[in-house]
């Protein structure tokens, strides 16, 4: 079932078109052969400059056309899943393009605008704002010791001095596995209603306990959520992901993505894997990996090396500790690669929750005597690692 509204409401909030960069508010993009053809049915095409016989590796010339921009039934398939409507949804190669797509269209290069975010944090933010020649202001976030806090108060207040367009949220946060809690993102999205536009990136959303930011992109017109297929859906190698926003805003992402983004059997896989009896699998493969996060936080927090595991509601943990360094050569040296984040903090490393067999390896590497009988009630949970 969908992870947002069950029916969107009739009626969505104005979006402010100074919330987009100024010189591509009237910005047409390109009109490509699939979507400047308006007439009457066609029978015979010879608009796009394709091959005019199939190629031998596709001899019933399926992928013989260029692609729809933005598949129709992709789009319903993914409205219904959100709990959004079509017209709220554009579909990119993954969410990487939408957050490259985000900063080109909300903010001018130059360093006239900014883009606000919370380190530690997914390094996509930054990375598309500097190719860009944007300024990144970061508001870091709090360690409670058993989890992080975004400072929301901060990133408000970077915005009003920075002079920043966009902020981006990360919830659950990655590398941190903390959520950002509904209200305070509501919060951030009324006071930056005039300034700036709301990115929450939920990539992980599948994992978390509380609901969807999607619910509330009808009374926050600058809010945008991120969604992936690469996660809970297991198709990273498919590279689809989602930005939901208001229509007027996706109007103006589409104009700005490169054309035909969606090949066809891309399209085609993740309308089946949105399918009802596919989607039941995807919830057993988040009760999966729920319970094996725990099981995995155990073993962690058992090696004398690591002093910190993270709460999580993502699908993997943050651990830190003096010892890093050699568990991270123990666990390469079983062949396990986690990965390395002393880039971000001193001290840190992430460890996805792989399967039962892929963590019993990494309690064999680890020689944890940490047991599955070792959960506790509030662990089983997830409230507490």
């Amino acid at each position: 079932m969908p992870d947002g509204r069950a029916t969107p409401p009739s009626k969505i909030g104005e979006f402010r078109a100074q919330l987009i960069r100024e010189d591509l508010r009237d910005f047409t993009g390109y009109s490509s052969a699939r979507t400047s053809d308006t007439g009457a049915p066609a029978t015979i095409w010879l608009n796009a400059n394709e091959a005019s016989t199939a190629s031998a590796i596709d001899p019933e010339g399926a992928q013989r056309r260029y692609p729809d921009p933005q598949p129709a039934d992709l789009m319903a398939a993914l409205a219904d899943t959100y709990g959004v409507r079509p017209e709220q949804v554009v579909v990119g190669r993954g969410s990487d393009e939408c957050i490259d797509l985000l900063v080109r269209t909300l903010t001018a290069p130059g360093g006239q605008d900014a883009i606000v975010q919370a380190p530690p944090t997914f390094g996509m933010y930054a990375v598309s704002a500097r190719l860009h020649g944007v300024p990144v202001i970061d508001v870091p976030q709090r360690d409670l010791g058993t989890l992080w806090e975004v400072d929301v108060d901060g990133m408000r207040a970077a915005v009003e001095a920075g002079g920043a367009t966009a902020v981006f949220l990360t919830s659950p946060g990655n590398p941190t596995g903390a959520v950002v809690p509904l209200e305070d993102i509501e919060q951030l999205a009324a006071d930056l209603a005039d300034q700036a536009v709301v990115v929450v990136d939920e990539a992980y959303q599948e994992f978390a306990g509380p609901r969807s930011a999607a619910t509330l992109l009808d009374a926050h017109p600058n809010l945008v959520v991120l969604r992936t297929l690469s996660k809970a859906h297991g198709l990273a190698g498919a590279r689809i992901g989602t930005a939901l926003c208001h229509p007027d805003l996706a109007t103006v992402l589409r104009r700005v993505q490169a054309p035909y983004p969606m090949p066809t059997p891309v399209a085609e896989l993740a309308v089946a894997a949105l399918s009802a009896s596919v989607r039941r699998s995807v919830d057993a493969r988040v009760l999966q990996t729920r319970t094996s996060r725990e099981l995995l936080a155990e073993i962690l927090q058992a090696d004398p090396r690591v002093t910190s595991v993270y709460a999580s509601e993502a699908n993997f943990l943050l651990v830190r500790g003096p010892g890093v360094d050699s568990l991270l050569t123990e666990l390469r040296a079983s062949g396990i690669v986690v990965r390395d984040m002393r880039h971000l903090l001193t001290d840190a490393l992430r460890v996805t929750v792989g399967s039962p067999e892929e963590i019993e390896a990494v309690q064999q590497s680890l020689g944890s005597a940490a047991q599955p009988s070792t959960l506790t009630p509030a662990r089983a949970r997830g409230i507490h690692t």
